[in-house]
């Protein structure tokens, strides 16, 4: 049994959005890099650069990517022999947030649906807990802005529509997307479970690395066929033309009943913000 007091859990969320904030991942700069090197649109090219000289300014700054820090979404995933201490997890870790978007000087996006009365300080946050074997807990922090959150998708298909059903709503949700979600994007999918279940596992796919691909060879190949096919779409970078629209698909699948085909597009924009600690 391993004890993990509140207060470390409150402290390590906050370095998490402010890090997740400031500082885009060496993955995502990489694939900048690589996209400058191969994108046949001038324009495009210049886009890229001005994306990289942006997170060049916030990592030197320490000051916000994006003036959308995000609504917080935390994955935790905690060991079942871990006994925490001190107070209660669910808001030590959404005081991880306040403290995180306050002391970090993050912009507080949470607001209430109806009235848009914002809660000042970006709780409640989204939480999903997983209970896994051993003493450890995995928190992944992933402010999630509402531009890409906005063009996201779930559909119940039939099952009919098979693979290449799903193939098509993936390239058409990005299509219909346009610039509107700040590509060049990454995009989750989720297939399977329940129509709630779809949606998370489409979210928790954003959190893989650039380039890290489905375990499944099958699925791996899906998805760098899926990204060839949005790529030829020319959108773009921001919208402006070229062959850079995604940096990145990711597919998660589960079984799901006999008579339902879910399937969940999250989309996120270029600024893919996810940072992880364990406790």
């Amino acid at each position: 049994m391993r004890e993990i007091r509140t207060e470390q859990i409150v402290q390590a969320v906050r370095d998490l959005f402010i890090d997740a904030n400031c500082n885009l991942g060496e993955d995502v700069l990489a694939a900048f890099d690589r996209a400058i090197e191969t994108d046949e649109s001038p324009v495009a090219r210049e886009v890229l650069r001005e994306l990289k000289e942006n997170a060049r300014i916030a990592r030197d700054e320490q000051s916000p990517l994006c003036q959308d820090t995000g609504l917080a979404v935390l994955f935790v995933e905690v060991g079942q022999d871990v006994h925490v201490t001190g107070g209660d997890l669910k808001e030590a870790l959404n005081e991880g947030v306040r403290r995180g978007y306050g002391e970090g000087y993050l912009r507080k996006s949470a607001c209430h649906p109806f009235t848009r009365a914002n809660t000042r300080d970006n709780t409640p946050a989204v939480i999903h807990f997983d209970i896994v074997p051993g003493e450890r807990m995995r928190i992944v922090a992933v402010p999630k802005g509402g531009g890409a959150e906005n063009m996201s998708r779930v559909d119940m298909l039939s099952p009919s529509a098979g693979l290449e059903g799903i193939k098509d709503f993936v390239v058409k949700r990005i299509e219909a997307s346009g610039s509107n979600p700040c590509p060049p994007t990454v995009v989750g999918v989720g297939i399977g479970g329940t129509f709630e279940r779809s949606a998370i596992l489409a979210k928790k796919a954003l959190t893989r690395r650039i380039g890290q691909r489905n375990a499944d060879p099958e699925l791996a190949g899906v998805e760098a066929d899926v990204l060839s096919r949005i790529n030829r779409l020319g959108i773009g970078p921001m919208g402006y033309g070229g062959n850079t629209t995604s940096l990145d698909v990711f597919f998660e699948v589960e079984p799901c009943h006999i008579a339902s085909l879910p399937v969940a597009v999250n989309v996120q924009c270029h600024a893919m913000r996810h940072k992880e600690t364990i406790l």
